[in-house]
This record gives structure tokens, C-alpha cells and sequence, in this order.
């Protein structure tokens, strides 16, 4: 594709959505083979490389659960960082093959972003009520109260059982995940004090208004006063980070942020499971903010 249509391109991107037209125009990330397969959660007892199903002591008894992944590397006594993870919206699909259940076990950023190694991965819910019980919800926050009492809980429960590192916790997310990473994890003082890095890719807090409470740039704003400046990674496909940045200079909120383009055409988290440049810079991120640069 030439330079020009590129440019055209990516100037048309607004959020993350695209003219058909442009979108085709971008490369596909599925013609980039992986080389990491995210595991499978399963039920069973936590174990270095394992992805099991827990649920949080004070919601025994609901629907409601997390997914825990141990690294591969993981020794008892030892201290690890520990990324946070919420997903997208489901059910999504789109015709380039996209597609996001919206669930706990089908997020992909932590074990892409780790390798399975050196870090614990907690996958967390978005908490409601569906036929009068507590569960996991596919579509936006549930009930807000709820989901972040049980991230706080979860967060408490695995560092306290398998040594996460409380100085060192990432709250990343996609699509919604990403919008999650102020809307939930800057939600108040209470929350926004746990993390140490902010990994948000597709859409941003108060970029857009959205069809829930509180989603309007001033809310939006006040969220991310939180920020405190600590360190964002924000990524988007096709050029859309343009907006982001747009946003944040003239919120006037100042920060340590990290922009990306992602210059493929997919709306996915799965591009992590791939040897691009693109996850190496991320990773290469990550590693700097552990390293306190």
C-alpha cells in the first residue's frame, strides 16, 4: 500500500473504527503466525503454568470467578509482579475474524505480554447480577461497587497465597479492558493506589461518551487525576492512539504516557501471541517501569 493511502488511512481512524475501505487496506495480524498459545483455564488446584478457575472467599457460593495463572518459573516464598487483566466486550465480532467473548478466560494480554514466565496473571471479572445471582458479566461494568471490591479482594487473596508483589501490580485490559484500566482502576483513592503501570489497548477513558453512568469526559477527568503520574502504555489499531493523545493534551493532565500504533486492522488482544515488534516495545515497557525508569 502506498504512503499516501496509509496516511488517509489512519487519518480516519476515530476510536478505533474505520471506514471498511481503510480497514481492508491494513495488514491482518493472523497472517503473522503465533508462537505463544495462551493456556486453557481449567479447574484445578494452582500450579506453576497452570490457568485454573478461583473465586475470592467472600463470593463462595456465587457465580463469580477469576482465572489465576502461576508462571512457570514460580517458587513458593518468592516474590513475583503481578498483572491484572480485564477483557473486552462480548459478544464482538467483526468480519476480519475478531472476536471477544468478554470473559475471564478469554483474555490473552497477560500471558502474551509474560511469556508465561516472571510474572502472576489474574484475569478478573466484571461483577453483576444475572437471574437475581452474583456473576460474571460479558457486557460493560455490572454492578461497579461489586467488581471492584472483588478485584481488591482477588488482589489481596493471590498476593498474600503466592507471593505477588504489591509494589509491582499492572492493571492492563483491552477494548473495554482498556477503558477499564481509569474508569475501574482509577475508579476512587481506595482502588487507584495498587497499581504501578497501566496497560490500555484499543479505546481510553473520555475519549468518547459510552452508554453507561459516568462516561463523559468530566467524570472522565476526574478519574484520571489519580493517575498521580504514574506510567501508561496505550496502544490502538490503525492510528486511533491519534485521538488519545489529542485528548489527554487537552484534558491537561499531565503524565508519563507511552503511545503505540498498532498498524494492523484487527480489534483484538491476541496480537501479544505474535513475535512483532510491537509486543517486544511493550515488553520492553514493562520491564523499564518495573525498573523504576
Amino acid at each position: 500500500m502506498k504512503i499516501s493511502r496509509l496516511i488517509a488511512c489512519l487519518g480516519l481512524a476515530i476510536n478505533g473504527l474505520f471506514s471498511g475501505h481503510c480497514a481492508e487496506s491494513l495488514p491482518d495480524i493472523r497472517d503473522i503466525a503465533p508462537d505463544l498459545v495462551t493456556p486453557k483455564m481449567i479447574v484445578s488446584e494452582a500450579a506453576p503454568g497452570k490457568r485454573v478457575k478461583q473465586t475470592v472467599n467472600t463470593y463462595q457460593g456465587t457465580e463469580v470467578y477469576h482465572a489465576l495463572y502461576l508462571p512457570t518459573d514460580w517458587e513458593a516464598g518468592k516474590k513475583y509482579p503481578v498483572i491484572c487483566e480485564y477483557a473486552g466486550n462480548g459478544i464482538y465480532t467483526n468480519k476480519f475474524g475478531d472476536y471477544s467473548a468478554g470473559t475471564v478466560e478469554g483474555s490473552n494480554l497477560g500471558y502474551g505480554i509474560s511469556g508465561g514466565k516472571g510474572f502472576i496473571w489474574i484475569c478478573l471479572p466484571y461483577v453483576g447480577y444475572k437471574d437475581g445471582n452474583l456473576s460474571n458479566i460479558p457486557q460493560w461494568w455490572g454492578e461497579v461497587s461489586e467488581t471492584k471490591k472483588y478485584c481488591l479482594q482477588a488482589l489481596q487473596e493471590v498476593c498474600a497465597k503466592y507471593g505477588g508483589d504489591t509494589n509491582k501490580v499492572f492493571l492492563a485490559g483491552f477494548s473495554r479492558g482498556a477503558i477499564a484500566c481509569n474508569y475501574l482502576g482509577l475508579h476512587d483513592d481506595e482502588i487507584a493506589k495498587h497499581w504501578c503501570g497501566f496497560i490500555a489497548h484499543s479505546h481510553y477513558d473520555g475519549v468518547r461518551k459510552w452508554a453507561y453512568a459516568d462516561s463523559e469526559r468530566e467524570a472522565a477527568l476526574v478519574r484520571l487525576k489519580r493517575l498521580n503520574g504514574r506510567p501508561q502504555f496505550i496502544s490502538q489499531e490503525g492510528g486511533g492512539k491519534a485521538t488519545t493523545r489529542k485528548y489527554l493534551e487537552e484534558a491537561g493532565v499531565k503524565g508519563n504516557y507511552t503511545f503505540m500504533d498498532f498498524p494492523y486492522r484487527n480489534h483484538t488482544d491476541e496480537w501479544v501471541l505474535r513475535p512483532i515488534k510491537e509486543r517486544e516495545r511493550l515488553r520492553k515497557w514493562v520491564a523499564e517501569v518495573l525498573k523504576g525508569k
